[in-house]
């Protein structure tokens, strides 16, 4: 069965996020997505109050820029919410957004480099493991978590270059891909994880979360046709969808079709009615994707 999610976007000011929260989780919702952009409001603070505020519902980060964090301090982070809430946070890390990184002065010289040595040193300490290492970026020296979490949880990466990809497949547990993928990107983000998977000699389950750029009502041709051009989007084929829920679950099923396991409804930014959104993604959407 396909995950089916919506996007909290931080276009909209941290207090609206608990009534929305209680409405995914109150209407079905399998997931609500929250973003860490610059400089609007922080991934890890408003998962742990929307999992506060919620019973259900998976609460996911995506994602938690790495230059902005010390590895210790985003496996302390997590792994407290993996006890507090077992089960129900699902965090992404990633290079973030380039020019963000150069305006606060954490640019890396090697972003790859970078979110390698993150990501294997984060999954070890996660797995509860001791830790010493020597990077080009992370170092550790001899660093255990005390209150690792319980069992085995999930690191996703997210990931848009062809070298990014292959290193999601091959030290990740899932990949990422922005609403700028449509189904034949997400076809070629599979085959590129595929061949870092192979590399690593990986059989387990590897989970691919695709944003959806999602617009309905009447004026939604319009809003979508709009934030497209905004990204400089608009020429690129099949991506983003407008209408009812019978046009969104399709264009749901183009990009699980493709290769993808969980697709996340992303609103536009100047989306009227936020939490209707919501409530279209639960009631309407989700019974049409099977």
């Amino acid at each position: 069965m396909t995950a089916l999610g919506a996007v909290f976007r931080p276009q909209l000011p941290p207090e609206r996020l608990r009534a929305l929260a209680r409405l995914a989780d109150e209407t079905g919702l399998e997931e609500l997505w929250l973003w860490e952009d610059c400089f609007r409001e922080g991934g890890i603070s408003t998962a742990a109050a929307a999992l506060a505020w919620t019973e259900r519902v998976r609460i996911g980060v995506g994602l938690l820029p790495v230059p902005l964090r010390n590895v210790a301090i985003t496996a302390m982070e997590a792994a407290t919410l993996h006890r507090m809430f077992p089960g129900r946070a699902v965090l992404a890390i990633g290079h973030g957004v380039q020019d963000w990184m150069g305006q606060v002065g954490a640019r890396a010289e090697s972003p790859l480099t970078l979110l390698r040595e993150h990501l294997l040193a984060l999954r070890a300490l996660l797995a509860g493991e001791r830790v010493t290492t020597r990077g080009r970026y992370v170092s550790l020296d001899d660093v255990a978590l005390d209150w690792p979490p319980d069992g085995p949880v999930e690191v996703l990466t997210g990931a848009t270059g062809p070298r990014t990809l292959r290193l999601t497949g091959e030290a990740a547990d899932g990949t990422v891909l922005t609403a700028g993928t449509p189904p034949e990107g997400v076809r070629r983000a599979r085959g590129l994880i595929d061949e870092g998977r192979r590399k690593a000699g990986r059989t387990d389950p590897h989970r691919v979360v695709v944003y959806l750029l999602t617009a309905t009502g009447p004026d939604a041709t319009a809003r979508l046709r709009a934030e497209l051009t905004d990204e400089g989007l608009a020429d690129v084929p099949d991506l983003g969808v407008a209408g009812d829920a019978d046009a969104v679950a399709k264009a749901v099923q183009r990009l699980v079709d493709a290769g993808a396991d969980t697709v996340v409804l992303q609103p536009t930014a100047d989306e009227p009615d936020p939490e209707g959104f919501v409530r279209f993604v639960a009631q309407d959407v989700r019974p049409l994707v099977p």
